[in-house]
């Protein structure tokens, strides 16, 4: 069968527990994956350049838990150049290996016309897709349509796997890969190196966000790092594409350098965080990579819904201001309710989860 989830960060993360359920369901099954080059090593280790529409089938080279099979599709990139030569020639590659696939199911994760005309590509009978996609007209597409009803896009995410073989699979907990170039930079973070050997829990901020109205002010993550660090924590500031130069530089200047910058590629902020004690951020993909390791997280919403897309499958604490209505328009300046958020309920959500995880720890010595 063929998933076809294309992007972003936390939205393959998404994708990742219907795909394992369905993995370790049906063991002896072709799974092959659909995706932007971009976000492929949340998928395999084997990150060596690959043309874009070409499946790369020597799996020794890579560690791939859950998917047999990647198949790059760079929609994005050809979306900026649609008439192009390259564009028109990659398009044809791509069909005709998603064509050769022979598939007996494509199963559309995303919802999207460009999802859906992806999926129809493959010339297969079954394409299976939400009756209510994110894209209306998507489903125009779909040969096979699944009225979803769980709350949160994990859970409808497996009511679209179910219908594959007519299973009744639960979310399960997603598989990454675990890259050995990327843990070997892990060992050399100072902040890491200290914890491990005094026993401190690192925890990791993120201050960035997809739009605006998301993002929590990087002053108030200045003062919870600063209170995080007075309180004995060592602090990392991870700072994405675009945020180097102002989230997490006035984040650490107002933790008074009592907090670390660090950036890297997805490989290695997915080895940082498998490392960290506790993660704290909005709806972002780094937060969600988080819960999908199985992190302690403190998540900061505002306009998204976290009913929707809110921590799963981790302890969690969630700060929402009930005035806070859903909104996706891509606003530059913080929400409102989002602003009502202070420092303190962080912080007090921070301890919450650390005096859990010792109870936890402690009921746990306790039976053995």
């Amino acid at each position: 069968m063929l998933v076809v989830r294309l992007g972003a960060m936390g939205d393959v993360l998404h994708a990742l527990p219907a795909v394992t359920a369905l993995r370790l369901a049906h063991p002896h099954w072709r799974i092959d994956w659909v995706i932007e080059p971009k976000w492929r090593p949340l998928l395999a280790t084997d990150l060596a350049d690959t043309q874009p529409g070409v499946v790369r089938v020597d799996d020794h080279v890579a560690q791939r838990p859950v998917v047999d099979r990647i198949v790059l599709a760079p929609t994005k990139a050809w979306g900026k150049r649609p008439l192009s030569r390259e564009t028109r020639i990659g398009i044809g590659a791509l069909r005709a290996e998603l064509r050769a696939g022979e598939y007996d199911a494509v199963l559309d994760l995303q919802g999207a016309i460009r999802s859906s005309v992806l999926a129809r590509l493959a010339g297969c009978r079954r394409v299976i897709g939400d009756a209510e996609p994110w894209e209306k007209p998507a489903r125009l597409l779909y040969t096979e349509r699944v009225a979803t009803v769980g709350p949160h896009v994990i859970e409808r995410n497996v009511e679209l796997a179910n219908a594959v073989a007519g299973d009744e699979l639960e979310p399960e907990q997603p598989r990454l890969p675990v890259d050995e170039a990327a843990e070997l930079w892990c060992d050399e973070i100072d902040e890491l190196k200290i914890g491990a050997a005094e026993g401190r829990p690192v925890v990791l901020l993120h201050p960035g966000g997809g739009w605006g109205a998301k993002r929590w002010p990087a002053d108030r993550y200045g003062i919870v790092a600063e209170e995080l660090a007075r309180r004995g924590a060592l602090v990392l500031v991870h700072a994405g594409p675009g945020d180097e130069e102002v989230l997490a530089r006035i984040a650490v200047a107002t933790a008074h350098g009592r907090a670390g910058v660090i950036s890297g590629s997805i490989a290695q902020l997915v080895a940082l965080t498998r490392r960290v004690a506790l993660v704290i951020g909005g709806d972002t993909g780094p937060v969600h990579l988080a819960c999908a390791l199985g992190k302690p997280v403190v998540g900061l919403y505002g306009p998204t819904d976290p009913k929707r897309n809110g921590p799963f499958g981790c302890r969690s604490r969630v700060l929402r201001n009930a005035e806070s209505r859903t909104d996706h328009t891509r606003r530059e300046q913080p929400e409102a309710g989002l602003l009502t958020i202070l420092p303190e309920a962080v912080m007090e959500s921070v301890a919450s989860l650390f005096l859990e995880e010792q109870r936890e720890a402690q009921v746990e010595e306790e039976w053995l």
